[in-house]
């Protein structure tokens, strides 16, 4: 008899057949009206790190209904988006889906604000800057390739008809959205809103990514169709110098473009428009700015629905 050695990688394939596995049950199970969550695997090279998703659908929800996925801000807390959009949701019949990416297994900011971009990341303390980074050569291992099956996942259970979802991001949230405008493909995606983001990575090539796009996946032809998708950037009036919720980084290098959220908005959604002015593309991007609203997500859900479902 041959005593039982541990080995971590086969322990490792295991557990991940064990979580598809009971995953696969989940997606099995229609969702019902109101409140709840499930979890589903993540995505290519990473199946055991799970994200689960708090939904709420309306007791008004119909096969045609629109889907909106609401990406919570560096707390991660997706239930708490959710219940933000909750009203909204059975007043305009939108059924509403919110990821959480656990610190567990999307540790640090480059795991969510940078969507898996880069790893192997140093921090210079003393400058609260980037000392050096690796970036990845995977696009489909990237964060942003989740949310198009999030959507599919959904639609698959409520049968729904529907052929593109929204989706809105607060803060962190709002910088994994304007970088999944820049670095994403999906023909699934409709309307992507990204709201009150404490820095920007500017479609201009003055810069080293991830502040700029030298050194960038993505080359200067993709700018064209880039420019032409339906990114609105969404900002509260009152995310200036005055507001102290959230945390904003300071450097030499964000600094550049503006000591406050609203200021980085600005400078961001100028630079792009100039950018294609410059190189003759469609530019379809859109600038909204809340009136009496500053770093509070609950008001720029609620604003960000009437704007994307006034009707």
């Amino acid at each position: 008899m041959h005593p039982f050695k541990y080995d971590p990688t086969y322990m490792k394939t295991y557990l991940s057949l064990v979580f598809l596995f009971f995953a696969s049950l989940a997606f099995a199970e229609p969702l019902s009206e109101g409140s709840g969550d499930f979890a589903i695997p993540g995505g290519k090279g990473r199946s055991e790190k799970e994200i689960r998703l708090y939904y709420h659908v309306p007791q008004t929800w119909k096969q045609d209904s629109p889907v909106v996925i609401v990406v919570p801000g560096a707390g991660r807390n997706g239930w708490s988006y959710r219940d933000a959009w909750e009203a909204e949701s059975e007043e305009k019949g939108i059924v509403v889906v919110s990821p959480h990416y656990s610190k567990e297994f999307y540790p640090r900011f480059w795991n969510y604000n940078m969507a898996r971009m880069i790893g192997n990341v140093e921090i210079n303390k003393e400058k609260t800057d980037f000392e050096s980074f690796s970036i990845s050569k995977k696009p489909d291992e990237w964060i942003f390739s989740d949310f198009d099956r999030m959507f599919d996942i959904v639609k698959a259970k409520l049968g729904l008809e529907t052929e593109q979802y929204d989706i809105f991001g607060h803060s962190a949230g709002g910088q994994i959205l304007h970088r999944f405008a820049i670095f994403n493909s999906s023909k699934k995606v409709n309307r992507i809103v990204s709201s009150n983001s404490g820095w920007y990575t500017v479609p201009s090539y003055d810069t080293e990514f991830p502040t700029g796009l030298v050194n960038a996946p993505i080359s200067k032809g993709d700018l064209k169709q880039v420019f032409s998708k339906n990114l609105v950037v969404f900002l509260g009036e009152l995310d200036d110098e005055n507001e102290t919720r959230g945390h904003l980084v300071k450097n030499e290098r964000m600094n550049k473009r503006g000591l406050h959220r609203l200021e980085r908005c600005n400078y961001f959604y100028g630079t792009a428009r100039e950018q294609a002015r410059v190189q003759g593309y469609e530019f379809n991007w859109e600038k909204i700015v809340v009136p009496g609203v500053g770093h509070d997500y609950k008001k720029m859900s609620v604003a960000a629905s009437k704007f994307l479902y006034a009707q």
